[in-house]
C-alpha cells in the first residue's frame, strides 16, 4: 500500500490562492469548524478571485467547511483564509451547529448502533 500526503496541491498556487498567507486566526479557526455551514448572501461578482467565485457558487444552499474543500480540492486550512475574506466582505454567512444542551438529550447509542445496523441492511 503506497501512501500519499493529505495535500497533493501545489504549494506555490496555494501560497498565491490564499495571497501569501499561511495560517488563520483563532477567530477563524472558532468560526469556520469542520461542520460550520456557510451560505452565500449574494453571487459572484465580476473581477472576483475564482475560489471566492466558485466558493459563492457551491453556498447558495447551506455547505460545510469540510465539504467545500472537498468539491474545492483544496486544504481545509486555505478554504478558512478564503472564506474569512468572504465573511469580512458580508458576503456570507456562517452558521455553526447548536451544541447538545445536555448528554441526556442525545440518543442513546444503542438506538444509534440499531439504526445503523438497519441502514448497513438496506
Amino acid at each position: 500500500m503506497t501512501r500519499h500526503p493529505v495535500d497533493l496541491g501545489e504549494p506555490d498556487r496555494l501560497y498565491t490562492v490564499t495571497g501569501g498567507r499561511c495560517t488563520v486566526g483563532a477567530d477563524l479557526e472558532r468560526t469556520f469548524d469542520l461542520v460550520t455551514l456557510v451560505v452565500g448572501e449574494c453571487g459572484p461578482a465580476p473581477g472576483m478571485q475564482s475560489e471566492h467565485a466558485r466558493i459563492l457558487g457551491l453556498a447558495r444552499h447551506p455547505v460545510s467547511v469540510v465539504e467545500l474543500s472537498a468539491q474545492l480540492r483544496l486544504p481545509v486550512t486555505v478554504v478558512r483564509i478564503l472564506l474569512g475574506d468572504l465573511l469580512a466582505t458580508g458576503r456570507i454567512t456562517a452558521r455553526r451547529p447548536r451544541p447538545a444542551r445536555s448528554l441526556a438529550g442525545l440518543p442513546d447509542s444503542a438506538l444509534l448502533e440499531e439504526v445503523l445496523h438497519g441502514l448497513r441492511n438496506l
